[in-house]
């Protein structure tokens, strides 16, 4: 018998074995890494105000920062145990896929690349956001389509600057580019008055209007001219942590549709509404099948409050510079912001 065929048997259980090893779960324990170690490590791209930043004694606040302590509290039932990271770079995907860090509450808008090739998966949409144009309220606009015969400052040799050259073509209105390279010098030209308006993504918009010296006298306007999806990222391969994230935002969203609060978790106990008990972890168990308590969700909200009351605590009027919800709005409110329902 040729010495293929003797060595056969040999060659298909170790090719059998690669292709096992080659299907499995990159990381498949992230539960019980971060259950091991005691806290859980999230990371975020870059300090921005509202989302992520950190005051004179070193605490972090923010958007970003809510959103881990909802993870920690449905993990932990505490939602302190947990070490903020800041990242600086636009889209850093090392740290997770090197186990530095266990979740990414903000990093680069969700594309087909980023969700496919670098060993990352996004979990969901926390915040709906996209180009736009901040302006002084002097002007007396109120939506993007009434702007003509105005100078605009915006970053130079990218998409930004492409995507207002085929705004204003299409409305057939005029502009002066004010180009310039980095997101500051769009701040202090826009302050010095070498520009009207800046045009980015609304996100950076609002840090830029929240440090001017009266963030009332400017506005964001309501319309996008892009399509930014921002939310965790976790790494590809353990199918139970990625559940986990994505059922704690969800959690968040589905509280405020059925007036869960921060507030009012143990009073609504008492409910007889399924959905409100079901989220409470009262009625049926959401929470085994995930390797969690059956009050997880109710643990997150509890820990932060629902998506209103996160948005509202880092975006709205006690900020000193309110950010419309508008897209990220809830669903029956006219927004975009919609989450499964539990059952």
């Amino acid at each position: 018998m040729p010495l293929f065929f003797l060595r056969l048997p040999a060659f298909l259980a170790m090719l059998g074995s690669l292709l096992a090893m080659a299907s499995a779960p990159v990381s498949a324990q992230t539960l019980d890494a971060v259950r091991e170690r005691g806290f859980l490590i999230c990371g975020a791209t870059n300090a921005l105000p509202g989302f992520a930043q950190k005051d004179a004694e070193g605490r972090w606040s923010g958007f970003d920062v809510d959103l881990c302590r909802a993870i920690a509290a449905a993990v932990f039932g505490d939602p302190d145990l947990i070490e903020f990271r800041s990242l600086r770079g636009e889209t850093r995907f090392a740290p997770l896929q090197t186990e530095a860090v266990d979740v990414l509450t903000r990093n680069g808008p969700w594309t087909e690349r980023r969700d496919t090739i670098y060993g990352a998966s996004f979990v969901g949409t926390a915040f709906f956001d996209g180009q736009a144009f901040l302006v002084p309220q002097s002007l007396g606009l109120v939506s993007a389509f009434e702007l003509d015969n105005v100078s605009i400052c915006v970053i130079d040799g990218g998409d930004d600057l492409e995507r207002i050259q085929e705004f204003f073509f299409a409305n057939q209105a005029t502009y002066t580019e004010v180009p310039y390279e980095d997101i500051d010098d769009l701040a202090l030209a826009y302050r010095t008055g070498l520009c009207q308006i800046i045009s980015a993504p609304g996100r950076q918009l609002q840090a830029i209007r929240r440090a001017l010296p009266d963030p009332n006298a400017h506005r964001i306007l309501p319309e996008r001219i892009s399509k930014d999806l921002l939310g965790p990222v976790v790494r590809s391969g353990d199918q139970q942590w990625f559940n986990i994230v994505k059922w704690t935002l969800f959690a968040l969203i589905n509280a405020e549709e059925v007036g869960i609060t921060g507030l009012n978790t143990e009073s609504l106990a008492a409910s007889h509404t399924p959905v409100i008990r079901r989220i409470l972890g009262v009625e049926g168990d959401f929470g085994t099948p995930l390797g969690l308590e059956p009050t997880f969700m109710a643990d997150a909200i509890r820990a932060v409050g629902n998506y209103s009351e996160l948005y509202d605590r880092h975006f709205g009027p006690q900020t000193g510079a309110a950010l419309l919800r508008g897209q990220n709005s809830l669903w029956s409110n006219g927004g975009l912001l919609y989450a499964p329902p539990v059952r």
